[in-house]
């Protein structure tokens, strides 16, 4: 063990690459050892510990890996090359611990042998509701027979009964003469009229976007308005900014059930950065936006663009 707490104690002296990587990550994208802390619901003192490279206030070896996975997660890295990557750096997780871990599980056999004695002692009780159910299901049975049946030449007592017409009354004359004539005069009184055409309203139109880097240009048109609505799931960072890089909303972590809602008409212009795109939704004039590249962080620039424009 103590030779186990050595090789720790010498990979967080010698470790400042990982850490450094890892942390130029969170930086670049605002978020904070809080904020962090808020999304992967790892200790911010692990969080540190981690970029110091101190793993010896770590609970275990196993769990140095999860939380540097989840850490690069956080920020937008792929975890599973920063592991490879850094594998040396990073401890192993030790014989002691893989075996405590079956030490402390128990055993299939005691599980087999418990949920047996556990059918033993049911079986019983089982049977006993099966035969009960039996005993009211015929029971039931023969009281329907018993008050069901009808006796015989019941229905034959039963006669229709016969409506004697009066022959003195006079038929009624229907009426369809009457209104098929008056009808035929409002139709000879009135003048079709001349259909009216309606010019089809304009509707907004979404280009498929252009993706450069983690930039995706989308350009709108067939409409004058631009109203940009992010519905947040999960935590995740969100800022807009108009074409000079001025906050448009309060850029920071918003939390699940959160909305973010700009009118960037007057701009004609806004770029949505999203820490985490697969929480938050975009929609543009009350229609969601479909992303046009599959990142975790990346940045929606959005262009009103009038007709005629371009041209």
């Amino acid at each position: 063990m103590c030779s186990h707490y050595l090789n720790i104690l010498k990979v967080g002296v010698f470790l400042t690459e990982l850490g450094a990587r890892l942390k130029e990550a969170r930086l670049a994208r605002g978020y904070s050892l809080d904020d962090l802390q808020n999304i992967t619901k790892i200790q911010k003192r692990y969080l540190i510990g981690i970029e110091e490279g101190n793993y010896t206030i770590m609970p275990g070896s196993f769990y140095v890996r999860a939380f540097i996975k989840q850490y690069a997660e956080a920020v937008g890295l792929d975890a599973d090359e920063v592991l490879t990557e850094y594998r040396k750096d990073i401890p192993e997780m030790q014989k002691e611990e893989v075996a405590q871990s079956f030490t402390q599980s128990p055993s299939r056999r005691n599980m087999k042998a418990t949920s047996s004695n556990k059918m033993n002692e049911a079986m019983p009780k089982l049977i006993v509701a099966l035969f009960a159910i039996v005993i009211i299901v015929v029971i039931t049975t023969l009281y329907i027979q018993k008050t069901g049946s009808t006796p015989d030449g019941a229905e034959e007592d039963i006669e229709p009964i016969e409506y004697e017409q009066n022959p003195n009354s006079t038929p009624t004359k229907p009426v369809e003469d009457s209104e098929e004539n008056t009808d035929a005069d409002t139709e000879e009184n009135t003048e079709p009229e001349e259909p009216v055409t309606e010019e089809p309203e304009a509707a907004q139109t979404i280009s498929e976007g252009v993706v450069q880097g983690e930039d995706t240009t989308f350009e709108v048109s067939g409409t004058d308005s631009l109203n940009i609505r992010v519905e947040v799931a999960g935590d995740t960072w969100v800022g807009i900014r108009n074409e000079n890089r001025q906050e448009q909303v309060n850029a920071r972590v918003y939390k699940a059930g959160e909305v973010v809602e700009h009118d960037s008409t007057s701009n004609g212009y806004a770029r949505i950065r999203l820490g985490n795109s697969k929480v938050a939704k975009v929609y543009v004039n009350d229609v969601e936006l479909a992303y046009a590249q599959d990142m975790v962080s990346q940045n929606v620039i959005l262009k009103l663009v009038n007709e005629g424009q371009g041209e």
